[in-house]
């Protein structure tokens, strides 16, 4: 599903080099503190900013190579909505049957209710955690068979964020060739969650593990920023 070989982009304080692969029917997590590069990585994933090197290839097709169609295919949360903060739910929904062939409007007024979103309010008055749910239900609503997901929990509630990763779930057990890549600095979040982990650290992954070899081998170590900083190789002890 992703496949990314010595992807780069340099910025005159920072240069992200890194590669991945996410294969199809997997969840993976990327995590990271603020400024390690996830951002940037997910902007070249999706076209928004040009690579200085490297190939980044999703659903078999460099993404240079994909068509609107192909595109139809990824659903994708960043940190903006993309959509005008004087819209309604019942104005996005007639925007999103425009977008997408397959957007399930039923599915998404039905999630919309489920996680108790007002039709009829405009964006600019949604909460934080309502937006976060809004984001995460225009994603999953149009069967986009890759879901690339950026901080998609950052600054939420545990009880927000645990709605948010429970329909993650009912998201992948619909479909086993479904595949998530999602990145947090909430590592808690991602432990329940995911099949494997990488960890970026300025602009370079240190780390990829099966989640379950972390959970069952490794121990877990708690960092406040200053040590995460300190970081030499990984975060993890035997």
């Amino acid at each position: 599903m992703i496949s990314i070989k010595n992807a780069k982009k340099n910025y005159p304080n920072f240069q992200l080099e890194c590669s991945l692969e996410v294969p199809a029917g997997y969840i993976s997590g990327i995590i990271g503190s603020n400024g390690a590069g996830k951002s940037t990585l997910f902007k070249l994933m999706l076209g928004l900013i040009s690579a200085d090197g490297g190939q980044i290839e999703l659903l078999g097709k460099d993404i240079r190579q994909m068509d609107a169609r192909d595109k139809e295919q990824v659903g994708v949360v960043l940190t903006d909505t993309g959509f005008s903060d004087f819209l309604n739910i019942r104005e996005i929904a007639k925007v999103l049957g425009s977008l997408y062939s397959k957007f399930d409007k039923e599915l998404f007024h039905l999630l919309c209710d489920r996680f108790q979103l007002p039709q009829d309010k405009k964006i600019q008055d949604f909460s934080t955690g309502m937006r976060a749910k809004l984001k995460t239900i225009i994603a999953v609503t149009h069967d986009a068979q890759l879901l690339i997901l950026d901080e998609v929990t950052a600054g939420l509630d545990v009880i927000v964020r645990n709605e948010i990763l429970d329909l993650l779930r009912e998201y992948m057990e619909e479909n086993e060739e479904r595949t998530i890549l999602i990145s947090s600095h909430i590592s808690s979040d991602l432990e329940h969650l995911c099949d494997d982990i990488y960890m970026l650290k300025e602009g370079k992954i240190i780390l990829h593990e099966d989640m379950d070899r972390l959970l069952s081998q490794y121990a877990v170590l708690k960092l406040d920023e200053q040590q995460y900083a300190n970081i030499d190789k990984t975060y993890i002890m035997a």
